[in-house]
């Protein structure tokens, strides 16, 4: 039926616990929009798939424990934060066979719903969370990125952290990582001391950067064309993550150009969301840091989320339509 995609309901892919999609859901309920709240890691205990492919395009349902979707009606996908794939099967080969054959059928089928539009899609999430294609990208847009060297030679690691120096060590990704206890550790951002660097550098890839001296952090949350700048004052150190009970949160202006390269990066990437972690200079120079495909922000206060819940569930209602908030 024309038309059928913009009156459907707005799917959201995520896990259970998920507070940046409770809000956005609240909102879409709040304005009586259909949703359709689906993790593939329900896959293929509480979740079941039919999906039929042929000249017709593709068609078919997904059923979870309490509600059915028909394919061709999502409007809009919010892909959020879905658990990983479940092996059916155990833990052994047969498991993961069972899993990737879920990721490749289920996966694939909600990445290509006829007709609706993605925030953001897989694929371009995928994409965009490589943090070496990251800084490429943002350099070539026209945002300021601190030197930075990827490497697995301590001899090179060494000298760019003297000539740098002050010299950060990130992680390229936020791999899971357990304890002896079992509990979650996180490799967080530290100060790199040249003469730490020795042969374990040589094991893999690592990403040093030079410190930005800074005044203070900023978040940018971009939705669309819209961006929602947040200046983070109170961390007393180089990773503000550590610290949220320290921090303090203020909505500030994004410079003209600054708006413009963030907005070239998106469309380099194909994305309609982003989160911007920037450096803020002394010099009021915005260095880039990284930019989140599906970062968080529902930590920051009523006031700044709610303009960002409201773009998002604008995107998600309305897709095509330009907003001004």
């Amino acid at each position: 039926m024309p038309g059928a995609a913009a009156r459907g309901p707005v799917l959201v892919v995520t896990q259970l616990d998920d507070p940046t999609a409770d809000l956005v859901i609240t909102e879409l309920n709040r304005r009586d929009v259909p949703v359709v709240r689906l993790d593939p890691g329900d896959f293929p205990d509480t979740l079941t798939l039919h999906a039929s492919l042929g000249d017709g395009g593709l068609t078919g349902e997904a059923l979870t424990g309490t509600r059915v979707v028909d394919l061709t009606e999502v409007r809009s996908v919010y892909w959020r934060r879905p658990s990983p794939y479940v092996p059916a099967a155990g833990d052994g080969q047969d498991g993961r066979w069972c899993s990737e054959q879920a990721r490749y059928g289920l996966g694939g089928v909600l990445a290509s719903l006829p007709g609706a539009h993605y925030v953001n899609h897989p694929w371009r999430n995928r994409d965009a969370e490589y943090k070496p294609a990251q800084l490429a990208t943002a350099a070539r847009c026209g945002l300021r990125v601190p030197p930075t060297l990827i490497t697995n030679d301590p001899d090179e690691a060494r000298r760019f952290a003297v000539e740098h120096r002050p010299v950060l060590y990130k992680p390229l990704w936020n791999s899971d990582y357990l304890g002896p206890d079992e509990r979650a550790l996180t490799v967080w951002v530290e100060d790199v001391d040249p003469d730490d660097l020795h042969a374990g550098v040589r094991r893999t890839a690592h990403l040093f950067q030079r410190r930005v001296d800074k005044s203070a952090d900023i978040r940018l949350t971009a939705v669309g064309s819209d961006l929602f700048a947040v200046r983070i004052d109170g961390a007393p150190g180089v990773d503000w993550r550590r610290h949220y009970d320290a921090l303090a949160y203020a909505p500030i202006e994004t410079p003209p150009d600054v708006a413009a390269a963030a907005r070239s990066y998106l469309d380099a990437f194909g994305l309609v969301y982003g989160a911007f972690d920037f450096g803020l200079g002394h010099d009021g120079q915005w260095w880039m840091y990284e930019c989140n495909p599906n970062g968080q922000w529902a930590w920051f206060p009523r006031p700044l989320t709610t303009p960002i819940t409201t773009a998002l569930a604008d995107q998600l209602q309305h897709p095509g339509e330009r907003y001004e908030h």
